[in-house]
């Protein structure tokens, strides 16, 4: 950056250049680290929200409403700029588009991984909650990152190195304290729970493999409408679409569900693409690890839940395993995409690049 001299008359003279780009860079680094740290606060507290509309909407019907009304959202806004942006390519491109099979082949990639990741994964998560405590759910969910690395050297063939390998050790010790019965004394739920986690984790690792469109929000929008989609006939198949009425929903789970729509998906969305695009993929993939410690910390302080110690050093092994894991790979592996029953779905353009 130019420095000015003393005693030089600065009145006459033109701004220096490189002092608004110094600058501009400096609001974009802080504009990025803020929408990390909702991120971090906000996919945090959905497990709580989650919790919240169980207690009086079928889990299904409700994640299936959450994801189709925020998909339409989404879908709608990007479609629309990305509607700008076909105007100004003219005649040739709307040619081109006409005769490549791509739109539909990107379609059917985002409903492979929608209903990886939101139907079942997110799904998942939604169903166990419902005699799973908030905090105990988003634990189980941090194993993702570990599922992830093993469905990467499975489908990919990516070399897992020693270190790795003792982080995936350690985590997986982690997964079966957290799983004892004693825990928590439902086997089921927690069952689900790694289940989805699994479903997850080999989705995100599928994501990179399918086609999908090169805007990570319009691909994130797709994935949603399909993961929706895909709920409803999860949704009729176990019979809750029928049980899902109005006439005992209370306001506190009609609240949860449009934080979930809100902030938990839009938002937290958004800000997740922005802090991809802008923060190195080691800064970006520590909301594996945090997401989990807000989770806790608000079903404790909100919903009264009370961890036990065989939880907390469980899920403690569990985060730091997952540390350890995406340090290791830092630079090289793709971010993870916990189920949090977020939206947060896997942007397309981020997978490729990782995440």
């Amino acid at each position: 950056m130019t420095q000015l001299v003393p005693g030089t008359d600065t009145q006459s003279r033109p701004p220096v250049q490189g002092q608004r780009p110094a600058r501009t860079w400096l609001h974009g680094r802080v504009a990025a680290w803020a929408a990390l740290l909702v991120v971090w606060v906000v996919w945090g507290s959905t497990y709580l929200a989650i919790r919240v509309a169980d207690r009086t909407i079928p889990p299904f019907p409700m994640a299936a409403a959450r994801y189709l009304i925020a998909g339409a959202m989404l879908y709608s806004v990007t479609w629309l700029g990305g509607r700008r942006q076909r105007r100004a390519l003219g005649s040739t491109a709307r040619t081109q588009r006409g005769s490549s099979p791509g739109w539909l082949a990107q379609w059917a990639g985002m409903a492979v991984v929608g209903t990886m990741l939101l139907a079942f994964g997110n799904g998942g998560v939604s169903y166990a909650e419902r005699t799973l405590p908030s905090g105990l759910t988003a634990l189980l969910v941090a194993s993702v990152p570990l599922w992830m690395a093993l469905a990467d050297w499975v489908i990919n063939g990516r070399r897992i190195r020693l270190g790795g390998w003792l982080a995936l050790a350690i985590g997986l010790a982690g997964v079966a304290v957290l799983a004892q019965p004693p825990a928590h004394g439902a086997v089921f739920p927690v069952l689900v729970v790694l289940g989805a986690s699994m479903s997850w984790g080999i989705g995100s690792v599928l994501a990179g493999r399918v086609p999908g469109p090169a805007s990570p929000l319009l691909g994130s929008a797709m994935e949603m409408l399909a993961g929706g989609a895909a709920l409803i006939v999860l949704a009729s198949a176990t019979g809750e679409l029928t049980r899902a009425g109005l006439g005992h929903v209370s306001g506190q789970s009609l609240l949860a569900v449009a934080y979930l729509i809100g902030p938990g998906s839009l938002l937290a969305m958004t800000c997740y693409v922005i802090a991809l695009r802008r923060l190195p993929t080691s800064a970006v993939s520590t909301y594996a690890y945090v997401n989990p410690v807000v989770a806790v910390s608000l079903g404790t302080l909100i919903l009264g839940e009370r961890p036990t110690p065989t939880t907390l050093f469980g899920g403690a092994i569990v985060v730091v395993s997952v540390a350890l894991l995406l340090t290791h790979q830092a630079g090289t592996a793709r971010n993870p995409h916990p189920p949090n029953p977020e939206p947060l779905v896997s942007a397309p353009a981020a997978r490729r690049t990782p995440e």
